[in-house]
């Protein structure tokens, strides 16, 4: 696996690759690496010819009161897992060089990434797309990869791609979970015992709305009653927000369709942040 640090490095690789006809898949991520993101690289393993991993902390991504300096970064521990899981290269820049001093040019998107997360973290998403587009010029690859639990970036970086006209395809993972249900996260592994069972109720109210439409439970003002029950027992859980909406354009849902209804929770775990849905 090779490793790579600025944009001049990687432009003759992707040169290289276009010229060879290889098929290239970004796993995007901000380092920290954990078992939901190896399933990320696995699958794009499985399915390409070349496999870029990205590991950039974003500063644009981070509201106000985020301190980017406190994000956890563990390089040597990043490259050993994506070595292990399959990739190729593991591109990680240093913030000066994706956003030098003078930078000035944003990308936004204004419709899906208004709802939910956005609601909270107003600005996230202009990080996330300036971020996008950035890596999709730099490694162009055919193929970009995202797990399941971030439905919303999902769904905004689709809009971006048809919008901007890029010719890539967008590939979901199932959210990757704990054997215990939790999702995998960053934030897991600062959870005591007592916050890790906190935590769970976001998956048990999931599993108990999915439970509920598989029993011809259709109304979403039910299954978000229960799944606000489910998680208001909890005296150290503050819910940010519970939805049902479509999982392409984030609009709230007025009925359930199995299949094709998202259910998308986001809680605070003391100060720890959660995000997690489930297709009901």
């Amino acid at each position: 696996m090779n490793t790579v640090n600025s944009i001049s490095e990687m432009q003759p690789l992707t040169r290289e690759w276009r010229q060879a006809q290889r098929r290239v898949a970004l796993v995007p991520t901000m380092g920290g690496l954990h078992a939901g993101q190896a399933a990320l690289i696995r699958a794009a393993r499985a399915a390409a010819d070349v496999v870029v991993v990205a590991a950039f902390v974003n500063p644009l991504q981070f509201s106000p009161n985020e301190v980017v300096e406190h994000y956890p970064s563990d390089p040597a521990a990043d490259r050993q897992l994506c070595e292990e899981a399959g990739a190729d290269v593991f591109f990680a820049p240093a913030a000066a060089e994706i956003y030098p001093p003078d930078y000035s040019t944003f990308v936004t998107e204004e419709r899906l990434a208004a709802p939910l997360c956005g609601v909270s973290r107003p600005m996230h998403f202009r990080g996330v797309a300036t971020l996008t587009t950035k890596l999709l010029n730099i490694v162009q690859p055919q193929v970009i990869y995202f797990g399941q639990k971030t439905a919303q970036r999902v769904a905004v970086v689709r809009k971006l791609i048809a919008d901007l006209g890029y010719s890539v395809e967008v590939a979901v993972v199932p959210t990757e979970r704990e054997p215990d249900g939790l999702a995998y996260g960053l934030v897991n592994r600062e959870f005591t015992a007592a916050l890790r069972s906190q935590a769970l109720a976001v998956y048990r109210a999931l599993t108990k709305a999915r439970a509920m439409v598989e029993a011809g439970v259709r109304s979403p003002d039910r299954l978000i009653a229960e799944a606000t029950h489910i998680l208001g027992e909890e005296r150290r859980l503050r819910v940010i927000y519970i939805a049902i909406v479509d999982p392409d354009t984030m609009e709230p849902l007025r009925e359930v369709l199995p299949g094709k209804s998202l259910l998308a929770i986001s809680a605070w775990v003391d100060e720890h942040r959660l995000v997690d849905n489930i297709l009901l």
